[in-house]
Order: structure tokens, then sequence, then C-alpha cells
């Protein structure tokens, strides 16, 4: 784990007790500190092995800082409190940028933005490991950063970071600084589009004129951000062909202008939402001294995320392909997109009752398999746009999808529904999916 000598002797609150607080506390004491635990659910509580402190009703005068899990709202009782008594409030991000200077020298890439964060993240290891460049993922993806084991000398951590986490880190430079785009979200949390813009902007102004910051052009507070950066600004873009910088325009990568290979030959990302994906990741190999021809090889190897746009299988010439993480229609959206022959699987527990991001794909759409709760809600819908078959189950949709499939075309889960009236969770959802797939 990733432990520092500078919190040796301190004493921490840690609020929040699930991966990313255990990960904290494991830290603090391997580092020699004190940490006072405590979550208000009784059932992390519970199920927690160390010490119990009720941080609502100590003395937080005693805290060196107190360290929050980033879905902790400022207007907590304890944020405030804390606040109140001049304590520190940070995150696990924050005690990383921390611990940095103890580590063997690294680079560090952020990722940040409203989409497509994982999946840049994750392109950007995939190529550095491609590389044969030491790496280690975290921060918003895979395991809690403080828990991995520190990389040798010349490694890099990919960092994928949400408002959330930014709003808790002070001291974090990256050396590159990713910014996709920004659209709204968290609102309940910001309350303004202002305010949510700010604390991405907050990664940018950590940063120093030495460092890149690979800005999004495709919304205008990306753009605002970007003019305010301290650090080298490249632009990347999947709209507009940019002179300099890197983009992909009509399924072209292009580099300063020039032309450099096709996004059909990169089975995991495609769809117009990954073009930008592919070029911010582009963008920050570039930057950290990847050759061409390997950027090429990850770009075609890259396997994709678990149950976002992951292909499992390609049978008969028809592919298959899990997007089971697609709770909503504004994230199935981008997969109907992405494929122009689409057998699409959809339905479950229905998040709202209007499909309206999907409907300027539906041209894509050979049928729609319905299943689940939604499924009458969506045959509404879809009746009269494309064929509709009531398959009520994923099992018989696949083995229908499977039977009207020809070359050529995709069966894409997306199911635009929470899973729970059949699933336990979107995962389980997708891996009964791969299993269907596999038994073909």
């Amino acid at each position: 784990m990733i432990t520092s000598t500078l919190w040796a002797g301190k004493t921490f609150g840690v609020f929040g007790l699930a991966r990313t607080g255990k990960s904290v506390i494991a830290a603090l004491a391997a580092s020699g500190a004190t940490a006072l635990a405590w979550d208000d659910g009784e059932a992390a509580r519970a199920t927690f092995a160390g010490e119990l402190t009720d941080l609502h009703s100590a003395d937080l005068s005693k805290l060196d800082a107190m360290i929050v899990s980033p879905g902790v709202p400022h207007d907590a009782p304890l944020f405030r409190r804390a606040v109140a008594a001049r304590i520190p409030v940070i995150g696990d991000i924050e005690l990383f940028a921390q611990a940095r200077a103890g580590l063997p020298a690294h680079k560090v890439v952020a990722v940040t933005g409203t989409n497509g964060k994982s999946t840049t993240a994750a392109l950007i290891h995939h190529m550095l490991v491609t590389a044969g460049i030491p790496a280690r993922l975290g921060g918003n993806i895979g395991a809690p950063i403080l828990s991995e084991e520190p990389l040798a000398e010349g490694g890099v951590y990919v960092l994928e970071l949400s408002s959330f986490q930014l709003d808790l880190t002070y001291s974090l430079v990256s050396e590159v600084a990713v910014l996709l785009n920004i659209t709204p979200d968290h609102l309940d949390r910001h309350k303004t589009m202002a305010a949510y813009a700010a604390a991405k902007a907050r990664l940018f102004a950590m940063q120093i004129p030495a460092d890149f910051a690979i800005i999004g052009q495709d919304d205008r507070l990306s753009r605002d951000i970007g003019d305010d950066a301290v650090a080298r600004v490249i632009p990347i873009s999947a709209a507009t062909r940019l002179g300099e910088g890197v983009s992909v325009t009509g399924g072209r990568l292009v580099f300063g202008g020039v032309d450099e290979g096709a996004q059909a030959d990169w089975p995991a990302l495609a769809g117009p939402h990954n073009a930008q994906n592919a070029a911010a990741a582009v963008a920050a190999a570039l930057v950290l001294g990847i050759d061409r021809p390997t950027i090429a090889r990850g770009l075609a190897s890259y396997p994709g995320l678990p149950h976002r746009m992951e292909r499992i299988a390609e049978v008969a010439g028809v592919a298959y392909v899990n997007d089971s993480k697609a709770t909503n229609p504004t994230s199935t959206a981008p997969a109907l997109a992405a494929f122009a022959h689409v057998h699409w699987i959809a339905g479950g527990l229905a998040k709202t009752d209007e499909l309206d991001a999907c409907l300027p794909f539906l041209g894509h759409v050979r049928a729609a398999y319905l299943i689940g709760q939604a499924a009458p809600v969506f045959a509404d819908i879809l009746d009269g746009r494309v064929p509709v078959v009531m398959a009520e189950t994923l099992d018989r949709a696949v083995a229908l999808a499977a039977a009207a499939a020809r070359p050529g075309d995709t069966v894409l889960l997306s199911p635009a529904c929470a899973s729970y009236d059949q699933f336990t969770d979107y995962a389980a959802r997708g891996a009964a999916f791969r299993q269907l797939v596999e038994a073909l």
C-alpha cells in the first residue's frame, strides 16, 4: 500500500467505511498515524473490524484532518462541524498527493469530465501497459489508490477523478490532466452548472506551466477552463478537425492535422462518444512519450470495460455487445449510435417512462427485444418505429436475437433500465448475457 512518513504521529478522522475509507485507515495505520473511524450507516459499522469513534460527538480540535468519502455532501453536519473547527476536510486523493514526494519518481495522469472518464482512463492505462511502462489505474475506478503497491521509478499513476473527489483535493499536481466534457450532472450536489464546472476546473488550477492540459473543445464550459489553464493546452475533439491537437473526425484519427488511422480498426471504441475518449487517450500517450505504432496497437487491442459496450464475442459473423451498465436512455443512446445494424435488447426496471435520447438512432435498429417490467411501456413507444419482440426474459431475448441476426449485425444488450426486477445489479445482468452468448 501507499504510505507516508508525513502522517506519522498525527490523528485523523475518517468518515465513511466503504472500500475507500478502509483503504485510508489501513494506509494511515501503516504510516504510524491514528485513525478515528466512523460511518453513519449501521451496516457499514457492523462489518468494520476496527475500533469505532462517533465523530459527531468527538472533540474535533484534536484532529489534524478529517478524511471523508467523496459522496459526503458539504452540508452534512459532520462536514460543517469540521469546517467550523478549522479542521481540513480532504479525501483519499489528497492523501495520495501528500504521499507522492516519498514515492519513486513517477508521473500522474488525471482524467475528469462528465462522460467517458472511465473509458479514457482505462484506455490510457492500457496504452501504458502496451508500451511496457509500469502503471496503476485508480481513483474513481478499480481499487482505491492508497491500497495499491507503489510503482517502480518511471511509473505512471492514472486516476479517474469525479467532481466529488476534486472538491476534496488541494495539492495534486498532475503532469497530464484531461478534461473530456462538461454537461449537466450532479446538480443536486453542486446546485449550479457554474459550481459543477468550478469543481472540474480545480484539477487544472493545481497544475504548473510545465504540465499538460488536454481539453475537450466540444462544449463551451470545457473550452473556458482551457482558456484559464496554466499548463500547456492540447485541444481534443470528436466533432471538429483540429489543425493542432488530436481529433477523431468522420471516423479518422488526426494528429496535428495529419490523418493517422480509422476508428473502425478499434473494436471496443465504436461510436462518436468513444471518438473523443480515444482522442484524449492518444494525446496523453503522445505526451508520455509513447510512439505512434504502440498507440495504434493499444487502440486496436483495448478490450473495453466490463458491461460498457463490452464486445463479448462474434458468432457466425454477428457481434455480441454487453452494455448492461446503460441503465437509462441517455446512456443507451451512444451504443445505438455506434452500430449500423442492431438487434437491441432493452428493458428492466425503468428509471423514466420515455426513450427520447434513443429515438434519433432507431434507424440503426433492426428489431427491439424487450424484457422486464418496462417492456410494455417501451413497446408502446417503439410501436411503428421498429419491429418489437416481447421477449420477457434475457435468455429468450438472446435466443430470438441470435436466430434473427445476420452476418454484420450486432446483438446489443443496452437496457436503458435498472436491473433490479430480474437481477441483483447491472453486473449480474451483464454476466448472464455473457454466459448466454458463450453458450451459443
